[in-house]
């Protein structure tokens, strides 16, 4: 299984969220979100639309590096008792202007890098992954089913890996100090062609995809390893094999 195409992943923030907004019509909006406590499903789905929007202005705006000030995802206490019909087309609004400029611009430019990457590229991939999350988090609070793309699942596993893991280890390195120099942690989905190393021997953590033995393994379907590593699910029904205590302490410390 391939990694997707940029243009995937600039249609996938369309196609997301064409399915987040597909179970509001007449959902009760002030509903806490169980996995997000702090939020009711209004606040959670203006967080989504604020991401977009803040992409969207960094790369229209050509900024040479991230600007957080512009970034009002988790400004959201003012956000009471809206409607769907306003939502929805808010949402689309959002998700189809920042598809367009990541088609505008040079997928490489280095504009509002991320680590060192270039903009458009980690862009259209973690506002892909941050809205595929956030349609759980309503499928979850709502009680309707839940399914995702076994590529874009794989690549949404992948951005944990290589994004999210490193993020955490440099922006809370207090609460992911206990796992330095820890162990070998492998995941291996079971009905797609997923599978990595996540090496916590030594300061900073090491990926490698591919198959090998580790202190600890957590098995299962590719969806069931993305929501468990973004704290979505238990492990219960999943198989882990060798140090459950490393592999808990990774998923308790590592968040994004």
């Amino acid at each position: 299984m391939g990694i997707p195409s940029y243009e995937r992943r600039c249609a996938e923030i369309i196609n997301q969220t064409d399915l987040l907004v597909s179970s509001l019509d007449d959902a009760d909006l002030g509903i806490q979100v169980p996995s997000t406590p702090d939020w009711t499903l209004n606040q959670l789905l203006r967080h989504v639309g604020h991401a977009h929007r803040w992409a969207d202005s960094m790369l229209r705006d050509r900024l040479p590096e991230i600007d957080f000030s512009r970034n009002g995802a988790q400004l959201l206490s003012s956000y009471v008792g809206e409607p769907a019909s306003v939502l929805i087309p808010w949402l689309r609004e959002g998700a189809a202007s920042l598809a367009e400029v990541l088609r505008e611009v040079d997928p490489d430019e280095m504009i509002a890098p991320l680590g060192g990457h270039p903009g458009p590229r980690v862009w259209s991939r973690r506002m892909t992954h941050e809205t595929v999350i956030h349609r759980w988090d309503m499928c979850n609070a709502l009680g309707v089913p839940f399914s995702l793309d076994p590529e874009i699942a794989q690549d949404t596993l992948r951005e944990w890996t290589g994004l999210a893991l490193p993020y955490a280890f440099q922006r809370w390195p207090s609460e992911t100090a206990a796992l330095a120099g820890s162990g070998t942690v492998h995941l291996h989905a079971t009905d797609a062609e997923a599978e990595f190393v996540i090496d916590l021997t030594g300061p900073a953590p090491v990926v490698e995809e591919g198959h090998a033995k580790a202190s600890v393994a957590l098995r299962g379907p590719v969806v069931d390893l993305v929501l468990a590593v973004y704290r979505r699910r238990p492990l219960d029904g999943m198989e882990v094999f060798g140090d459950a205590d490393l592999l808990s302490l990774l998923l308790e410390r590592v968040r994004f």
